[in-house]
């Protein structure tokens, strides 16, 4: 089996507190599984080695999954850590993303608050790491606002604006899911799951490049903001270069410095 993904990633902003970067698909953030491949945190204590040499403790603040792109908090030491972690607890700390969906919502502008709780605590299930909204689930609030319509062929699509104000697991995926709009190349959330267990058996596929269009899914943390010594701080990303050749019509592979994680025998 080989693996290839996308190891490089930006340094947005740096202080003595923390590191902001800009994390690109499919980078993973930490290690998984015991499977041997690049990481993020791997890639920031070679880069801060230095730091890390003299007690520096590097503590990921916001965790993106691997397919998701964009902004990454990370705290340098325990204090840091701490105090960003409390900013979280008491929700000051606001994030934007950006979302390619499927179809055209409604209303340009809404809010989803349906409670979300792991499909697992409902009934048997073959993906343990998926979440459906279910009223036994715990509280979980998203504002989207659309930013741009478009087609392709005989599909809609759209561009939206995600404002989580929660921060519970998959909660933007699994509430566009909810409202009938997918993100694009959502594996977990397209349809049942059977795409997600494809993946996960074979990997990427040109079967699956017809169902799910992009080899990832199509979201990215486009902003962060915390208030931070008297004043508040925002570091933003733009959108990754896969999701805007999307949007311009444009094949992922075509985008520059994108790599396409991809199992072989």
């Amino acid at each position: 089996m080989s693996l290839q993904v996308v190891v490089d990633f930006q340094v947005i902003d740096e202080t003595e507190d923390w590191i902001v970067v800009d994390k690109p698909a499919p980078l993973i953030v930490h290690p998984a599984n015991n499977k041997p491949e690049p990481t993020l945190l791997g890639g920031l204590e070679s880069l801060l080695s230095y730091e890390v040499e003299n007690g520096a403790t590097l503590g990921i603040i916001t965790r993106l999954d691997r397919e998701t792109s964009g902004v990454v908090l990370v705290a340098k030491h325990t204090a840091a850590a701490r105090e960003l972690g409390m900013m979280f607890e008491r929700r000051e700390v606001k994030k934007e993303y950006l979302a390619i969906i499927h179809g055209w919502p409604s209303e340009d502008e809404w809010l989803s608050d349906g409670r979300i709780c792991r499909a697992g605590d409902l009934g048997k299930t073959d993906i343990w790491v998926k979440q459906v909204v279910d009223g036994s689930g715990k509280d979980c609030e998203t504002g989207f606002l659309v930013e741009k319509r478009f087609s392709m062929a005989t599909e809609k699509y759209s561009v939206v604006r995600c404002f989580p104000k929660t921060g519970r697991m998959h909660q933007i995926r699994v509430h566009l899911a909810y409202a009938g709009h997918p993100i694009v190349g959502d594996k977990l959330y397209s349809g049942d799951g059977a795409e997600y267990l494809k993946w996960m058996e074979t990997g990427w596929s040109k079967e699956l490049g017809e169902i799910l269009f992009l080899p990832r899914q199509a979201l990215h943390a486009a902003k962060l903001s915390i208030p931070w010594r008297g004043e508040e701080i925002y570091w933003e990303s733009q959108i990754a270069s896969d999701l805007q050749a999307f949007i311009d019509g444009l094949p992922a592979e075509t985008a520059e410095n994108v790599v396409i994680w991809s199992r072989s025998d």
